[in-house]
């Protein structure tokens, strides 16, 4: 069997910055309790390594007590609930990814006329709650064409059209695109998913046309994971999605003879170590 890795397999820029500053803080800490608001980045095998040195996950802003370190997670958080963390007897360190930032603050900035937001995006995920958010007026939460096409734009009015850093872009340029052929329509679009989200993918379809199998490792719970999956499925090649290599049956990966290993951005590198390590002694 050959077994290609993904160039971008892993940790992306934002996941690294976030767990590097909390690893910082670990570290000097002296005693004083840390807390997350909500889970740092998804990846269950990442979030116990935390809660064994201690970090505590807090889901509510209240259960916060004052005088501890409160990192905010790399998804970010509402605009409500920071400004009112900022008035709290709290060590506040933003772990917030700098491009989720830059999204919060683009929507902020192109909103404050009162431009409806038109969001690509889960909404149930914390970086979306957080987005929305910086909406001066109204939003409109969609997660697929077909809501967005439902969805009645009215001719006088103005709109703001982002997403999610880690959406298909594929996706969203199509919607676009839609939207674009329509000239009557006042709709600014603005340029929210992350690079890296757009690279795994493209090398996760490329990748998937050269190969007879899939494997994606990373959460379960992460979006940018299930998509690369999806992204893989879409072009017609099986593909298994991983936590870890415990969840990989390699029986059924015996007929195959090439398989491509690819993970999420908030994937640890062991993880795909030991599926690679699994597959190669095939």
């Amino acid at each position: 069997m050959e077994v290609i890795l993904a160039e971008t397999a892993g940790f992306c820029m934002g996941v690294d910055l976030a767990l590097t500053k909390l690893d910082s803080l670990v570290a000097r800490a002296n005693g004083r309790p840390i807390y997350i608001l909500g889970p740092i980045i998804h990846n269950p095998q990442v979030l116990k390594k935390y809660a064994e040195l201690g970090v505590i996950i807090a889901e509510k802003p209240e259960e916060v007590p004052d005088g501890t370190y409160l990192v905010i997670r790399a998804h970010g958080i509402t605009r409500q609930v920071e400004a009112e963390l900022a008035e709290r007897d709290i060590i506040i360190k933003d772990a917030t990814c700098p491009r989720v930032k830059k999204a919060q603050l683009l929507i902020a900035r192109h909103t404050r006329k009162g431009e409806e937001l038109l969001l690509y995006g889960e909404a149930d995920h914390p970086e979306v709650k957080g987005l929305v958010s910086y909406a001066e007026d109204g939003h409109f939460l969609f997660e697929s064409a077909e809501e967005l096409a439902s969805y009645p734009l009215v001719k006088d009015k103005s709109y703001v059209l982002a997403a999610q850093t880690t959406q298909d872009r594929a996706l969203f340029d199509a919607m676009t695109q839609e939207l674009a052929g329509d000239p009557t329509l006042d709709i600014v679009v603005l340029n929210t998913i992350c690079d890296a989200t757009k690279l795994r993918q493209r090398e996760a379809k490329s990748l998937s046309s050269e190969v007879d199998f899939m494997v994606v490792v990373g959460g379960f719970n992460s979006g940018n994971t299930r998509r690369l999956a999806q992204v893989a499925m879409d072009n017609g090649t099986p593909c298994k999605h991983v936590e870890t290599v415990a969840d990989l049956d390699l029986d059924e990966l015996t007929f195959y003879e090439r398989v491509g290993v690819t993970a999420g951005a908030s994937t640890p590198r062991h993880l795909i170590d030991e599926v690679l390590s699994a597959l190669e002694k095939m």
